[in-house]
C-alpha cells in the first residue's frame, strides 16, 4: 500500500520495525521547544525587570545618602574651618598676652631692683643719720659736762626734751643785761673748744646745718624789750665764740646764728619766781642738715611695699557658634 508524503515506511527486513519521526512531529517538537524557550525568556525578563527596579531604587537611595553625606561633610568642613580660625585667633591672642606678661615681668623685675637699691640707699642714709644724731647728742652731752666741770654746778645746765642745751641766763649775764659776765668766760671757752673739735672734723661738719644760740626771757617788761634783750644776749654769746681763744672758730662762723624769742617760748610758769628763772635762759641747739630725713626714712622703711599684681590675661573673644549640620 502506497503511503502518502511525509509518512514513515517501516523497514521490513530483519523482522524489526523501524521508527522515523515524521515532519509534523518534528515541527511540533520544535514549536514546543520554542514555547519553552519563550516562557523561560519571559520568566527571566520578569525576574530581571524586578531586579532592575530594585537596583534602581537602591541606586536612588544610595544617591540620596551620598548627597546627604556630602551636605553633612560640607557643614562639618565649615565648622572645622571656623574652629581653625578661632584657634588661630586664640593662638594670636595668647602670643600677645604672653608678650605683655613678659613685659610686665621685666618691668616688675626692674622695679624690684630699683626698690631694692633704693631700700639699701635709704638704709645706709638712715644709719648715717642715726650715727650723726647720736654724735649730736654726744656733743651736746660733752658741752653740758664741760660747763658743769667749769661751774661746779650741774643745776644750771641741762639737756632739754628737744635735745637742746639749756643754760640759765645767770651763768652768763646779770639780770636785765646782755653783757657777758667776766667770770663766765671759762664756760664760753669750753664751748669754743668743744665746737672747734666737732666742726674741724669734716666728716661731722658736712652734716651740720647750723648751731643756733637762742635767748629767752620771762614776762617781766614789754614784749619788745624782752625780744631785744634775748636777741642781744644770743648775739653776745656768738660774738665771744667766734673771737674767743684767738678766734679759732672764726672759720666756722657760717654755722652760727642767733635768735631772740623774748618770753614767747616759756618752759615753766611765769607765776612764780622759780618759773621766771627757768624761762630766763640761753639754749644751744645743733640743727642737722635735713633734720627730718630720719623721720622720712623711718616712715619709708616702716611701710610695707604694695603687692604687685599682674593684670589678668584677657580671655580670647568667642565667635558665635555655627548651627548644627543638617541631619537626614
Amino acid at each position: 500500500m502506497r503511503k502518502g508524503a511525509g509518512s514513515y515506511r517501516r523497514p521490513e527486513s530483519g523482522g524489526e520495525q523501524g521508527f522515523w519521526p515524521s515532519y509534523a512531529d518534528m515541527m511540533s517538537a520544535v514549536a514546543l521547544i520554542l514555547f519553552f524557550l519563550m516562557l523561560l525568556s519571559y520568566i527571566q525578563n520578569l525576574v530581571t525587570g524586578n531586579d532592575l527596579q530594585n537596583t534602581q531604587e537602591v541606586l536612588e537611595n544610595t544617591r540620596l545618602q551620598v548627597q546627604l553625606t556630602q551636605e553633612q561633610l560640607e557643614s562639618l568642613t565649615d565648622e572645622l574651618n571656623l574652629k581653625q580660625d578661632q584657634i588661630e585667633d586664640y593662638s594670636l591672642q595668647i602670643v600677645q598676652q604672653t608678650e605683655k606678661l613678659e613685659q610686665q615681668q621685666k618691668l616688675i623685675g626692674q622695679q624690684e631692683a630699683y626698690l631694692m637699691a633704693a631700700n639699701n640707699e635709704l638704709t645706709d642714709m638712715r644709719n648715717q643719720m642715726q650715727t650723726i644724731a647720736v654724735l649730736r647728742l654726744s656733743i651736746l652731752e660733752q658741752i653740758r659736762e664741760s660747763i658743769v666741770e667749769v661751774m661746779g654746778d650741774a643745776s644750771k645746765v641741762s639737756i632739754g626734751d628737744n635735745g637742746n642745751i639749756i643754760l640759765s641766763d645767770s651763768v652768763l649775764f646779770d639780770l636785765g643785761s646782755s653783757q657777758i659776765k667776766p667770770d663766765s668766760v671759762g664756760v664760753l671757752d669750753e664751748l669754743v673748744d668743744v665746737f672747734y673739735k666737732f666742726l674741724s672734723d669734716g666728716e661731722n661738719a658736712k652734716y651740720v646745718d647750723s648751731i643756733v644760740i637762742s635767748g629767752h626771757t620771762d614776762i617781766t617788761g614789754t614784749a619788745e624789750t624782752n625780744r631785744d634783750l634775748s636777741t642781744d644776749r644770743a648775739n653776745s654769746v656768738i660774738s665771744y665764740l667766734l673771737t674767743g681763744k684767738n678766734g679759732i672758730l672764726n672759720n666756722y662762723a657760717q654755722y652760727f646764728c642767733a635768735a631772740g624769742y623774748g618770753a614767747t617760748r616759756p618752759v615753766a610758769s611765769n607765776d612764780t619766781e622759780e618759773g621766771k628763772a627757768a624761762n630766763r635762759r640761753i639754749e644751744i641747739s645743733m640743727i642737722l642738715k635735713d633734720d627730718t630725713v630720719l623721720e622720712i626714712v623711718d616712715s619709708y622703711l616702716a611701710m610695707e611695699l604694695p603687692e604687685t599684681t599682674l593684670a589678668p590675661i584677657a580671655s580670647p573673644s568667642t565667635s558665635p557658634q555655627p548651627g548644627a549640620g543638617t541631619n537626614g
